[in-house]
């Protein structure tokens, strides 16, 4: 799994069948200060993220273990929303 930030959303009207319905993010990788440090990926979200926010994302056949993406054609899912984060120097971020 990966830290990344929801920089945008995706509009597809044409698509898999197993995605219809399905809302896809545009996200980059990020350090765990939240600083953009990534290529840029699609994914699809799981939890209802919205932009500008940090997630938890799910890569390769991980991605495909959720309800939603099971049998799917993804290899990114997004699979929770960051409230904050620590590590061993302390807090580096807070959701506002």
């Amino acid at each position: 799994m990966i830290i990344a930030r929801v920089i945008g959303s995706v509009v597809s009207t044409i698509k898999e069948p197993k995605l219809v319905s399905q809302k896809l993010l545009i996200l980059r990788q990020c350090t765990s200060s939240g600083d953009l440090s990534g290529p840029e990926m699609v994914a699809i979200d799981t939890v209802g993220a919205g932009t500008g926010e940090l997630v938890i994302v799910a890569l390769g056949s991980a991605a495909r273990e959720t309800d939603k993406t099971e049998g799917a054609p993804v290899d990114a899912a997004i699979v929770g929303v960051i409230d904050s984060l620590e590590v061993e120097s302390g807090e580096t971020f807070r959701k506002e």
